[in-house]
């Protein structure tokens, strides 16, 4: 190959690259992140009502067990197996409750889910589109049939939320996913929330879950913190809490308003985008391998040639 071919290679190869990563982001930027959605679907969690039963989670297990291939974890003390006692979220518990204890006199239940963030960022690196968020429902949902369990999910959400099947042959993520697949669509609420005796979880649109936070605030102001965690963290969320103790005693992030995954999009949707630009670049590597390969061959032979000419010399 010519010098000629291969800068016009090369260059080709160069402009096919930069081509794919300008032309996305320009969309990308005519298209501005929107505001909170508050017609989305979400839940209010108030610690203060929670007694710490687990019914929801009993409910979020027993509705979604074989959708989402949930298995019940037996407790040490239960040789029998009768009670199913999770530690934390794990590839079969979508919800958990847990007591935290600040002091003798300070303690409150807290209940870990899916957040459903306005702007998930699990749903950003997902590099083939196995999470998605509704565009409706706000649902952030998982497709197990599209995942390659290359676990970026896990990695990128600021929660701790998303789980791997470690011990099953044909794993999957699980996580909350309001049970759309099961209780939502046969009765128009999740488990958690129908089961919940005490109302400390409550079903609706972000709208009406907000002015009902805002309303107790309103109402009893030394029985809460005064702030409603998830409406503006990360871009706001859809899972809301209201609680006597501080979020980060709960083991809830402190977190700022910017939502991570607008700049990860950028990043992963123009210049991964289908792979192309990589290929691109993979591609133009492999040509410089190849012809440092053959440039090395052909020294190679010529330095033979050489030694052999030397060689048959007559003296």
């Amino acid at each position: 190959m010519s010098q000629k071919s291969r800068r016009e290679f090369l260059k080709l190869a160069g402009l096919a690259g930069a081509g794919l990563v300008a032309a996305p982001a320009v969309a990308l930027a005519g298209h501005p992140v929107a505001g909170a959605n508050d017609e989305e679907l979400g839940m209010l969690y108030d610690a203060t009502k929670c007694v710490g039963c687990k019914a929801c989670m009993s409910a979020c297990k027993r509705v979604n067990g074989d959708y989402g291939s949930l298995s019940y974890e037996q407790a040490k003390f239960d040789p029998d197996k009768l009670w199913d006692a999770p530690q934390d979220l794990t590839g079969s518990t979508r919800t958990l409750i847990k007591l935290v204890k600040d002091t003798p006199k300070e303690w409150s239940y807290v209940k870990y889910s899916c957040m459903h963030c306005q702007k998930p960022s699990c749903v950003s690196v997902c590099p083939v589109a196995a999470m998605t968020k509704d565009k409706i429902t706000g649902i952030v949902d998982y497709n197990k049939n599209t995942c390659i369990g290359c676990r970026y999910c896990q990695i990128a959400c600021a929660f701790n939320i998303p789980k791997f099947q470690w011990e099953k042959a044909i794993p999957q993520i699980v996580k909350c996913d309001l049970c759309k697949n099961t209780n939502l669509k046969q009765k128009g609420i999740s488990a958690c929330a129908e089961v919940c005796p005490t109302g400390a979880i409550m079903f609706g649109k972000r709208k009406d879950l907000l002015a009902e936070a805002k309303k107790r605030l309103a109402e009893h102001p030394k029985q809460y913190v005064n702030h409603i965690y998830g409406e503006h963290e990360l871009g706001g969320t859809n899972h809301l809490y209201l609680a006597a103790l501080q979020f980060k005693k709960l083991g809830l992030p402190e977190l700022k308003g910017e939502a991570p995954a607008e700049f990860s999009e950028k990043i992963q949707h123009t210049i991964y985008k289908g792979f192309i630009a990589p290929i691109a670049l993979y591609s133009t590597l492999c040509f410089i391998a190849v012809r440092n390969m053959k440039k090395g061959n052909g020294h190679a032979e010529e330095q033979k040639k050489t030694d052999d000419g030397g060689i048959n010399e007559p003296r």
